[in-house]
């Protein structure tokens, strides 16, 4: 397992349309461990893999939902390969998003509320799921990601302009 290096806006990887995987391999499943190492040493909840500079449609989320017995996050990571929405709802939802290709930066996204997902695990099994909450906004947020968008693509252009003054402040 490795920690992979983050890449960051404007980066132009970032608007890449990833290719779909078309077999899941042992490369894959390697892979997919490194994606979420990497994820949990910048401390996020979702990670794509063209965030690490990787064109391919998998993504990993972990919410970190459960504590146990001494109140620390339980980690049950999983892994998304070639996701897809297949729905959305009508009503939305609103998250204070951030993104870790856009570090420390944050403003709220209005998303569809509930979305159908179809993906294969690690093993290559497919898939099908309606999801809520936090894990909807997740799962919208990093396909996002694997079809060239970022968070701040969703919000006004004055918001957006002071993301980006935000965080080329934060870099000097």
């Amino acid at each position: 397992m490795a920690v992979l290096s983050i890449v960051e806006v404007p980066d132009p990887r970032l608007r890449l349309i990833s290719k779909p995987v078309d077999a899941v391999t042992d490369d894959t499943r390697a892979f997919v461990a490194d994606l979420i190492d990497t994820m949990y040493a910048a401390n996020g909840i979702g990670l794509a893999a063209i965030q690490v500079g990787v064109d391919s449609r998998i993504l990993v989320i972990d919410l970190q939902d459960e504590k146990d017995a001494d109140d620390k996050p339980i980690k049950a990571p999983h892994a998304y390969i070639n996701p897809e929405i297949l729905s959305v709802s009508e009503e939305t939802s609103s998250y204070n998003e951030g993104c870790l290709s856009i570090p420390e930066q944050y403003a709220d996204v209005a998303r569809p509320a509930s979305c159908r997902v179809r993906w294969l695990d690690e093993q290559g099994e497919s898939h099908e799921e309606e999801l809520t909450g936090l894990l909807s906004t997740c799962m919208q947020h990093e396909i996002d990601h694997l079809n060239g968008v970022l968070f701040i693509d969703h919000i006004s252009r004055l918001k957006r302009d002071m993301v980006m003054k935000k965080l080329a402040k934060m870099r000097r």
